[in-house]
């Protein structure tokens, strides 16, 4: 009797000893550890980032002048039709480069022959389509050039579009792209100081593809091939960014 009740306590004073090793198994109390990050806040409150975009817009004056012609015939033949087409696109073309355009500035943009039908399905003739793009970059002639082209190319001349760009646009873009990086910083200063947090670094910048507003115009010829009258107008263009800033840390008078 005497003999079982020595034993009875062991298995607690055991339980005891492993609860209290397990503790000190990195050299301090469980407690300690979980009081030594309670007391370092500062490493989890510097976590976390603000992404926000910005934009910046800025406007010039076009400088060179988009014009989308075209020659269109019909004749008997897919010969006949393509043979006078051919004749009245390199007459405009000449015109063109005579004009001041460089031949690098012309493109054909694309050829298209067709049949036309009756009503009860026969071929009755067929048209052919070429179309010519050219970049005409001395904007001062540019209506009196365009008029001349379609007066060569005479009945078969079309104008199917004009269009104004920027080609030397360098300047511009990057004026927009310093607007649009302040726009951003603006924001994420704001909602940095709305959280109670200092801005940090910049982790990430990225630049979404650029967008521009042009004008666009469908003038046809007058009967007497005056000047088309030319408007350039004003171009935007415009730069948007997404950028990701880190937050800092509380100031240690914040953090009580």
């Amino acid at each position: 009797m005497n003999r079982s009740r020595a034993i009875g306590p062991v298995p607690v004073m055991l339980a005891a000893v492993v609860a209290l090793s397990s503790g000190l198994l990195d050299g301090r109390p469980a407690a300690a550890s979980t009081s030594a990050a309670a007391d370092c806040p500062s490493t989890a409150q510097s976590r976390g980032s603000v992404l926000v975009t910005g934009t910046g817009v800025v406007y010039g004056e076009p400088d060179t002048l988009i014009a989308n012609f075209a020659a269109e015939t019909t004749a008997a033949t897919v010969g006949e039709a393509l043979e006078s087409a051919n004749t009245a696109a390199t007459r405009m073309r000449d015109t063109l480069v005579g004009g001041g355009v460089a031949r690098a500035d012309l493109q054909t943009s694309n050829v298209n022959i067709s049949a036309k039908q009756n009503d009860k399905g026969q071929i009755t003739g067929y048209t052919v389509n070429q179309g010519l793009t050219a970049k005409i970059r001395k904007l001062a002639g540019a209506g009196a050039l365009m008029s001349a082209t379609v007066a060569a190319g005479g009945d078969a001349a079309r104008l199917n579009g004009v269009s104004f760009t920027i080609e030397n646009d360098a300047a511009l873009l990057a004026e927009a792209r310093r607007k649009a990086f302040a726009d951003a910083r603006g924001k994420a200063a704001l909602y940095a100081g709305q959280a109670g947090r200092p801005l940090g670094r910049v982790i990430r910048v990225s630049e979404v593809p650029l967008s521009c507003g042009y004008f666009d115009n469908q003038d046809r010829m007058a009967a007497a091939y005056s000047p088309v009258p030319i408007e350039p107008g004003r171009q935007q263009l415009a730069v948007t960014v997404t950028v990701e800033w880190a937050l800092g840390s509380l100031p240690p008078s914040s953090l009580g």
